[in-house]
Order: C-alpha cells, then sequence, then structure tokens
C-alpha cells in the first residue's frame, strides 16, 4: 500500500515544483496587485477587479485553453516567445506552473488584500510625515504588516497549485515525467485496470501535503502576529 514507485515520486516531486515555483513566481505580483486593489483609485477599478478573479469561477478547462491559444506554440504571444527568445510554456512543466499561478492567483490576492486594507493608515501617514519616502513606508510599514495576509495566501496559491488539473491538463497535456503531476497521474490511475491502489497512495500524499502546508500557514501567521505586536 505505502510502496510508493519510481513513477509516483516523480509525480509528486514535479507537483512540489510546480506548485513551489509557481507561488514564489506569483507572490510578488500578487502583493502589487492586492496593494493597487486595496490602495488604488482608478477609473475602470471594478473590470481589474473581475478580471483578477475570474479564473474562480471560469471552468478550469476554459482557462488552460486560452493560455493555449495565447501562450501555445502558435499562440499569439507564444509564437513569438518560442521563435524569439526559445520561451516554450506548451506542453512543458513550466508551461504547468504557469497553469497553476493563473489559477491560484485570485486565492493568493485576495488574502493579502484583506490585509493591506485592515492596516490603519495613519500608521502610513506617521511615517510619511517623519520623512519617509513612499517605497520605505510600503517596505518598513504595510508590508511587515500585511504579513499575516502574505502568508495566508501563499499558503492558499500553494494549496490550490498542488491540486490544479482542469487548466493544467489542457495547457501542457498529461506527459509523465514533465508535466504529470498528482493530480493528473491519479487521473490516469483511475483509468486503468489495478491502478486503484496506487491512486489512492496518491490521494494520502496530497492529503498529507494539503494539511502539513495549512497547519504551517497558521503556525506562520501565529508568529508574524506576535512579531508585530512585540510578543
Amino acid at each position: 500500500m505505502f510502496d510508493i514507485s519510481p513513477t509516483e515520486w516523480t509525480a509528486i516531486l514535479l507537483s512540489l515544483r510546480v506548485a513551489v515555483v509557481a507561488t514564489l513566481v506569483a507572490t510578488p505580483l500578487g502583493i502589487g496587485v492586492a496593494w493597487l486593489l486595496a490602495r488604488g483609485r482608478f477609473w475602470g477599478k471594478p473590470l481589474v477587479d473581475a478580471f483578477i478573479y475570474l479564473p474562480l469561477v471560469l471552468p478550469p478547462v476554459v482557462t488552460g485553453y486560452l493560455l493555449l491559444l495565447l501562450l501555445g506554440r502558435r499562440g499569439l504571444v507564444g509564437e513569438w516567445l518560442a521563435d524569439h527568445l526559445g520561451i516554450v510554456f506548451a506542453f512543458r512543466w513550466t508551461g504547468a506552473a504557469l497553469a497553476c499561478g493563473v489559477m491560484s492567483f485570485p486565492l493568493l490576492v485576495r488574502p493579502i488584500r484583506l490585509s493591506i486594507e485592515a492596516i490603519d493608515r495613519r500608521l502610513e501617514q506617521a511615517a510619511s510625515t517623519l520623512g519617509a519616502s513612499p517605497w520605505k513606508v510600503f517596505f518598513t510599514v504595510t508590508l511587515p504588516l500585511a504579513l499575516p495576509g502574505i502568508l495566508a495566501g501563499m499558503v492558499l496559491g500553494f494549496a490550490k497549485a498542488i491540486g490544479e488539473f482542469g487548466a493544467t491538463i489542457t495547457f501542457v497535456s498529461n506527459i509523465p515525467g514533465e508535466t504529470q503531476t498528482i493530480s493528473s497521474a491519479i487521473y490516469s490511475l483511475i483509468q486503468t485496470p489495478d491502478g486503484d491502489t496506487a491512486a489512492l497512495r496518491l490521494v494520502v500524499v496530497s492529503v498529507i501535503i494539503a494539511t502539513a502546508a495549512l497547519v504551517a500557514s497558521e503556525v506562520f501567521a501565529w508568529r508574524a502576529t506576535q512579531r508585530l505586536h512585540g510578543h
């Protein structure tokens, strides 16, 4: 039951790799977008807001197909990237990371945005009156105070990336050793005779990884909150 095969290990390690890369790349952009939505006042903000959260309501297969049309080898942008920069996303593990990043982005942005909105603006104004530049205020006041939300968003994004299936299999297919993550490996196993045991092993691994991520999120958020309050 618990004898994990090399193929299963490959899928597990690839899923972790994809989720970590997707989360690390999406986090800086997510912080910027969250700050813009929390603090910005501009025309078309509702449209930007809707666009950011669109992957949550669209079928994942639709998102994956749109990525294929845009960034596929013959896509609107993908062809130029491949011909001029040698960058190819479709049917590569990097494409899986991109698809996971897109699907998890709304879940990453939301907690960060709420955390920034909850910050007392008077603290930022006080730092400004003491001569701090806007960038210094952001990095020394806003960002540390928003840290619990950032950690929560990163963990939610990571958990979503680990479990993503529809957009990934549509954009990068299900290639063992290259794009076959835990989710797509489970899908393949339940389609084959005598694959139930192996599928169950991967389900157990998925539950363990997700639970560990959520527990780590709570611990990190608690420590960050304690530090911010001087405990």
